[in-house]
């Protein structure tokens, strides 16, 4: 790896004048230009490969070295070989994972033969340039003195600091999109069905990044990622319902079926009815907006009643027998329009205490409502509550009582096939009765 990487920095170091001279001549390179070279590049000591972050520095430094140690998507393709992977491929009929592209395209990056670097790997799994972009362009002159970061983007890196283009490239996997889809007949194989909030995740990487001052961006980042989440979710069911890929099972609520039969008197389900669908008809996958819901009508109420209205109609027709296919590729389109305009809209807010607390209690208040959608809504909740709590004890509050609360809210959804939707409701209000 050592060596490998000194003689990519040295092919950098080679081509610096004519790159620098391009940008001092105003010639730019096109974006396309530039290759994928592998994480490599970047494992010098000086680079982003210390062992320990760097003090007086902007960057810690260490960025290499706590993805290839810690970092799962490090071992994103590893996991395609495990027994369970295996097996998977077997059931599908697609032989080995590991050189699938259906696979390979969220489990490494996968780039065309034309866009690789002599020195790329494909066994390296989800690596630097799967998020930052190709890197061949500007790897060399990013650390030269005076270089700016706006330039670095005129070369191809990609923007992970702006919170819109960060969920939109976390959610290309754990969202979907039309090249990389995990569908029902996957799930059934042993893929997980696809869930993501992006402040939970981010939360549970290994930080390879300085904390923002701003005690509140967890906030902020769970409201763009859900506003991003919703857009991106509702233009992948457009495009497999105008691929006539419809009913596609893993757009509706899993456990709707999935979940253990009791008799008719301990139903919870059978008790709370089925609203605005026929009994028996799964639903769309509530969990994209009934937590989502509390935030939107608390920052623009007239945008959120055209969303809820919108999302109305569209679940209305995805829960019909005979569904218009049109009709729901328009109303998902609507919707993920308005989703859009919202995210712009977060994206520029400031989040405070305040604001926090409120939507803390939007949620718990709605706790039987949110209960009785399923246990991935239920998930939302508690990943939702978990980063409002955390960024109030970043600002400084102390608040061991709702941690503890929360935590059970998490231990309630271990098994999901026995989710109890009257358990959870009754845990979310005592959280609810911590919040001060």
């Amino acid at each position: 790896m050592r060596r490998r990487s000194a003689i990519i920095i040295l092919s950098l170091l080679l081509a610096w004048p004519a790159l620098l001279l391009a940008q001092s001549s105003g010639g730019a390179a096109p974006r396309n230009a530039s290759k994928y070279i592998g994480p490599g590049s970047c494992s010098a000591s000086a680079c982003h490969g210390g062992v320990a972050p760097a003090k007086n520095s902007r960057i810690l430094q260490n960025e290499f070295s706590t993805w290839v140690v810690q970092d799962k998507h490090a071992q994103a393709y590893d996991a395609l070989q495990n027994p369970i992977a295996r097996r998977m491929g077997m059931i599908l009929g697609i032989g080995n994972p590991a050189s699938e592209a259906k696979c390979l395209a969220c489990h490494a990056l996968a780039p065309s033969k034309l866009e690789r670097g002599r020195e790329f790997e494909i066994n390296e799994g989800v690596s630097c340039e799967s998020c930052h972009g190709p890197s061949s362009a500007w790897l060399g002159p990013h650390s030269t003195r005076g270089w700016s970061r706006k330039q670095s983007l005129a070369l191809g890196m990609y923007d992970t600091e702006d919170l819109i283009s960060r969920a939109e490239k976390c959610a290309t996997c754990h969202v979907g999109s039309k090249e990389r889809s995990v569908d029902h007949e996957m799930i059934a194989a042993g893929h997980p069905d696809l869930i993501f909030e992006l402040d939970a995740f981010s939360a549970v990487m290994p930080p390879h990044w300085k904390a923002p001052a701003d005690p509140f961006s967890g906030v902020k980042s769970w409201s763009v990622g859900q506003a991003v989440q919703l857009q991106q979710t509702l233009q992948r069911l457009q495009t497999r319902v105008e691929s006539a890929a419809w009913p596609e099972y893993s757009e509706l609520e899993c456990f709707s079926c999935h979940h253990s039969l009791v008799r008719p008197e301990n139903s919870w389900r059978q008790k709370a009815g089925y609203a605005d669908r026929t009994p028996g008809s799964p639903p769309l996958n509530p969990s994209h907006f009934v937590i989502f819901r509390s935030l939107v009508h608390e920052v623009d109420p007239e945008s959120g009643k055209r969303l809820e209205s919108q999302l109305t109609d569209l679940y209305r027709l995805t829960s019909q027998a005979k569904s218009d296919q049109t009709a729901i590729a328009k109303s998902a389109a609507a919707a993920a329009k308005t989703s859009g305009e919202l995210a712009q809209r977060l994206n520029g807010m400031k989040f405070d205490r305040a604001t926090t607390l409120r939507l803390s209690r939007s949620i718990t208040e709605d706790s039987t409502g949110i209960s009785n959608q399923g246990p991935r809504a239920a998930e939302q909740a508690a990943m939702a509550l978990e980063s409002f709590a955390a960024a109030s004890e970043n600002a400084g509050s102390k608040m061991p009582e709702s941690r503890a609360a929360i935590r059970a809210l998490f231990k309630l959804l271990d098994n999901p096939s026995n989710y109890s939707a009257p358990q959870f409701a009754e845990q979310m209000k005592k959280v609810g009765a911590t919040l001060r």
